[in-house]
């Protein structure tokens, strides 16, 4: 048989590639790349009058500057590298958070991000012994800040020893953020080196739980995905819904789930502070004791719950909530409940056949589409889908469960 997809066309792979990018992500490509057309187009090139300048900012109050400054670019190689970056890190972490959280999330980033670069300039530019002034008249451009956000949360979220630096050498995970961001300055000299850092700056805070306390509830992102006026965004399939999960609704970090939303008051800021970077252990635990995983997760092995290991697939845990997040959600039971006989007889008896090779019975499928496409963002093919589902009879939960017990 021929390999199709070695022989497919290059606009067929093109197209593969793209509807793989999730909703957000995918949209913040075609954003600033529409942007930086039409500024080509229209012979637009007065950027001084949309970056991030923070004299601008302080003497005239232009706030619009923190966010007009990452969706524009200045030249082709500039908007190219930043998109591309973007795909894999924005791809993975709206995978794992849902469209409407990782907006929130970049928002939340851009402003931290000019927070604290208006800070450090501040200090640095007004400082009795050295001033440094023309760091106030700095004209940061480019979404670079937010993906130096996005790198410093993602590394924490892969619990790896170390990171590849362009193939070249590894490093330290928790020092992978700023050797590249040496790197980037040593290679380009006219990149703002305040505005990579303050990027970085900002990562380290959410990681470590600091901006808990800015972070809504799953209810908040629930009602935005029922709303009405963001119906036709969500039935698309490259939407992904806040699975949730989480009780404070954000990605795991130090902070214990049932600590203060707020790291700065929890009493543990030291000790998170004393650490730079998350490390996952190598034995495994139960999800709900990890500190830095809040939630709960089983595998199948047995009619009994097993412990999950800490690198099973986290976009099923935070799919098995804790609490309800909205209608299409199967309503999950609390952290110590155990499942009952009935589920527990018709999940083994499935991953029984699954196991043995021969094919599952057909069930009437009651789930809807919405459903089956979240599954499929999870990773699994969509004939091992419509199996599990008609093998759990509609229950979404169990067919998670023989999903990953298959794997497993």
């Amino acid at each position: 048989m021929p390999n199709i997809v070695s022989e497919a066309g290059l606009q067929t792979r093109a197209g593969q590639w793209w509807d793989s990018i999730p909703f957000l992500t995918s949209a913040v490509v075609i954003v600033c790349g529409v942007i930086y057309l039409i500024c080509i187009l229209v012979g637009y090139d007065s950027f001084y009058e949309v970056c991030f300048l923070p004299e601008a900012i302080v003497s005239h109050f232009q706030v619009y500057r923190i966010y007009t400054s990452i969706i524009f670019h200045g030249s082709l190689l500039h908007v190219l590298f930043n998109m591309l970056a973007l795909v894999p890190l924005g791809s993975e972490l709206e995978r794992i958070m849902g469209s409407i959280r990782l907006l929130y999330t970049i928002i939340l980033l851009a402003t931290s991000n000019a927070i604290f670069h208006l800070i450090i300039a501040l200090v640095v530019a007004h400082n009795p012994f050295h001033p440094f002034e023309h760091l106030m008249n700095e004209c940061a451009i480019g979404f670079s800040g937010i993906l130096f956000s996005m790198i410093v949360i993602e590394t924490s979220l892969s619990g790896v020893q170390s990171r590849s630096v362009f193939g070249l050498f590894n490093v330290p995970a928790k020092w992978y953020a700023f050797i590249l961001l040496v790197v980037f300055q040593l290679l380009m000299t006219n990149v703002s080196l305040l505005g990579h850092l303050c990027g970085i700056l900002s990562g380290f805070a959410y990681t470590f739980g600091l901006f808990n306390f800015l972070i809504p509830g799953p209810s908040f992102y629930t009602a935005i995905e029922s709303s009405s006026w963001l119906a036709s965004c969500v039935r698309r399939p490259k939407f992904i819904l806040c699975s949730g999960g989480n009780p404070s609704a954000y990605i795991p970090t130090y902070t214990a789930q049932n600590s203060p939303s707020s790291a700065l008051f929890s009493g543990n800021i030291w000790r998170n502070l004393s650490s730079w970077m998350p490390q996952r252990g190598t034995t495994a635990q139960p999800a709900q004791d990890d500190p830095r995983f809040p939630g709960r997760g089983r595998t199948l092995g047995s009619v009994q719950n097993t412990a999950v290991n800490s690198d099973s697939n986290l976009q099923a845990r935070l799919l098995d909530n804790s609490r309800p997040t909205s209608p299409s959600d199967i309503a999950a039971a609390g952290a110590g409940e155990r499942l009952s006989n009935e589920r527990q007889l018709q999940v083994s008896d499935a991953v029984a056949v699954g196991a043995g090779g021969y094919p599952l019975p057909q069930m009437p499928q009651v789930a809807s589409e919405e459903q089956i496409q979240k599954l499929l963002s999870m990773g699994f093919e969509r004939t091992q889908v419509e199996v599990a589902i008609a093998a759990a009879d509609g229950d979404i939960n169990v067919a998670v469960e023989i999903l990953m017990s298959q794997q497993g």
